[in-house]
C-alpha cells in the first residue's frame, strides 16, 4: 500500500485544493503548511494552464493570474521540494495533458518522483489514452488518479478495477466551482467503485461548506475542496493564510465528526 492509500486508512480525507502562484509561491507554500496543521490528509496542487477546461471562472481566474505573475512549472517544483523536505501530507498535482506534453512526460513525471509528489490528476486525459502516462508513472512509482463523473455509469467499473491511488468521483456536471445543492447520487457512483475495487474513493466539485462536505463525507471515502479555497485567496491576498487555514480546519472537522 502506497501512502496515498494510507492516507484514507480508518478516517475520512479532507483533500484541499491550491492554485501554485496564487498570489504568490511564497504564499502557496504558507497556505501547505497550512494544510497539514489544519489536518489534510491529502494536499492538491493546481499547476496553472491557460486553457483550464474543467476548471470554472474562480479557478480560472486564478490560474491566470498565476500566469500573470510569470510562474513556471520549475519554480512549482523549486517550492514543493521546499516543502517535502518537511511536509508528511502526499502531495498531488493537479494539471492538464498539454502542460506534461510541453514539458516532457518522462521528464515531468520523473521530478515529481524526485521532489516527492505521489499522485497526478490530468482532467482532460480521456481514460482510453491513459496508457502513454499510465507506463511512466508506473516506472516512477507516481499514481495516476482516474476520474469519474455522473455520466462514466457503465465506465465506472472498468475505471475503478484499473485506477491506481483513489478514485476522483466528480460530483457534478460542468466545470469546478462552488454549488449550492449537489444532486447526484454519490453513493451509488461509490458503490459501483467498490464493487470493482477496494480503492478509496473521494468527491470533488462543488463542495464549499462543512454541511456539504459532512453529506458527501458520509457515502464517501474522502472530500476534495478547491473553489472555496481559491475564492478566499482571490478576497484575502497575500493575507490569507489564517483565513485558509480556519476554512479547512472547520471543512476538516466537518468530516471527521
Amino acid at each position: 500500500m502506497n501512502n496515498i492509500e494510507k492516507a484514507f486508512e480508518n478516517k475520512k480525507v479532507f483533500i484541499p485544493f491550491i492554485t501554485c502562484g496564487d498570489p504568490s509561491l511564497e504564499i502557496t507554500e504558507q497556505i501547505i503548511y497550512a494544510a497539514e496543521r489544519a489536518g489534510a490528509g491529502l494536499i492538491e496542487l493546481g499547476i496553472p494552464f491557460s486553457d483550464p477546461t474543467a476548471e470554472g471562472p474562480v479557478i480560472q481566474a486564478a490560474s491566470l493570474r498565476a500566469l500573470e505573475n510569470g510562474v513556471t512549472t520549475d519554480q512549482i517544483f523549486d517550492m514543493v521540494r521546499r516543502c517535502t523536505k518537511t511536509v508528511r501530507v502526499p502531495l498531488l498535482f493537479m494539471t492538464y495533458a498539454n502542460v506534461i506534453f510541453s514539458y516532457g512526460a518522462e521528464k515531468f513525471i520523473g521530478t515529481c518522483n524526485e521532489i516527492g509528489v505521489e499522485g497526478l490528476i490530468l482532467p482532460d486525459l480521456p481514460f482510453e489514452e491513459k496508457a502513454e502516462f499510465q507506463e511512466i508513472c508506473k516506472k516512477y512509482g507516481v499514481d495516476l488518479i482516474s476520474l469519474i463523473a455522473p455520466t462514466s455509469q457503465d465506465r465506472i467499473e472498468m475505471i475503478a478495477k484499473e485506477a491506481t491511488g483513489f478514485v476522483y468521483c466528480v460530483s457534478s456536471l460542468g466545470v469546478t466551482g462552488v454549488r449550492s445543492k449537489i444532486t447526484t447520487d454519490i453513493a451509488a457512483m461509490v458503490k459501483v467503485v467498490k464493487n470493482a475495487s477496494k480503492i478509496p474513493c473521494a468527491v470533488g466539485f462543488g463542495i464549499s461548506t462543512p454541511e456539504q462536505a459532512k453529506k458527501m463525507a458520509a457515502v464517501s471515502d474522502g472530500v476534495i475542496v478547491g473553489s472555496a479555497i481559491v475564492k478566499i485567496c482571490a478576497e484575502y491576498g497575500k493575507d490569507c493564510v489564517p483565513y485558509i487555514e480556519k476554512y479547512m480546519m472547520d471543512m476538516q472537522r466537518a468530516i471527521s465528526e
